[in-house]
């Protein structure tokens, strides 16, 4: 497993951003965004407001990113321009400092995480989360993942909050070092 600050730039936005898989960022991959959202988050039901709540930060953070990232102003994000927009707006930098849309969406996702809403991100959610995205077949790489990633504090509260969850991911995207917990956020990175 890689885990750059290159390689888990691109995790980004292979397996989490580029729904529709075409090798680029567009609007498109953001509405697939909300609707996956409003998807997991009701367990397979549908709030109509949920779903308007979800397209409304998906679209703000869209338009965020392009006008961070979409350098030839072509509609399309490519990888190495989402790099160079991570590079400028995250890097050494803690998530209070992290563009608006891009903390909005973070929440969100942890939203996502939390599936049983109890305010914890647990082993068994992290799996779940991991599973989603990441092509395995031994359980045992996320469960390292996740146990590489969580503190005795974390252990001791049972799982990662909210707040711990933007530290890391503000770690993950901002932080070049490989040797940081936060590298583990998404489980194990495919090379």
């Amino acid at each position: 497993m890689s885990y750059s600050w290159d390689k888990r730039v691109e995790f980004i936005v292979g397996h989490m951003y580029d729904l529709d898989n075409n090798g680029f960022l567009d609007n498109n991959d953001f509405q697939c965004m909300a609707l996956r959202a409003t998807v997991i988050e009701g367990k397979g039901t549908i709030n109509p407001a949920r779903l308007n709540e979800y397209r409304t930060i998906m679209k703000a953070l869209w338009d965020e990113i392009s006008a961070l990232a979409d350098f030839d102003k072509d509609g399309k994000i490519t990888t190495d321009e989402f790099k160079q927009a991570v590079r400028t707006t995250c890097l050494g930098k803690p998530y209070a400092d992290f563009p608006k849309a891009m903390k909005a969406f973070i929440d969100a996702h942890y939203q996502m995480m939390d599936i049983n809403n109890d305010g914890l991100v647990s082993i068994e959610e992290y799996r779940y989360n991991c599973i989603t995205r990441i092509a395995l077949d031994d359980i045992k790489q996320v469960d390292d993942s996740y146990n590489n990633l969580v503190s005795d504090e974390d252990n001791k509260k049972g799982g990662i909050t909210l707040q711990r969850y933007q530290e890391l991911y503000a770690q993950f995207m901002g932080n070049e070092s490989d040797k940081c917990p936060a590298i583990y956020l998404y489980g194990p990175i495919p090379e």
